[in-house]
């Protein structure tokens, strides 16, 4: 069994010691609740990614569908002898994009 040192005032430094520890535990109490709340803060957000993530991945879904419909169709398009309109495409994808840059370049 360990004793205290003996103090002429052994009261007083029973009180310091208790005042100490009070402090000590008010201390960690306090970081406690702020590594609760940062805790809880990390998990609101890591949903919130997650949901966004989700959509993403089904935004993206529905794109990859629309695309390959529409390369099906390109395909068919181009097996059939259209070769004037696959043409008239081309031409107009590569004008859209030139007055997309020119407009890019303007600003």
């Amino acid at each position: 069994m360990r004793r205290a040192p003996q103090h002429s005032n052994g009261s007083a430094f029973k009180d310091t010691v208790e005042e100490e520890n009070t402090r000590l535990i008010d201390g960690l109490k306090t970081k406690i609740s702020s590594l609760k709340t940062i805790s809880i803060d990390i998990g609101q957000e890591v949903k919130y990614q997650n949901r966004m993530l989700r959509e993403m991945h089904d935004d993206f879904d529905s794109g990859e569908g629309i695309l390959k419909s529409t390369m099906g169709r390109l395909m068919r398009m181009s097996r059939a002898g259209h070769n004037r309109y696959i043409l008239y495409l081309v031409v107009f994808s590569l004008f859209v994009f030139l007055i997309i840059y020119v407009l890019m370049k303007v600003r």
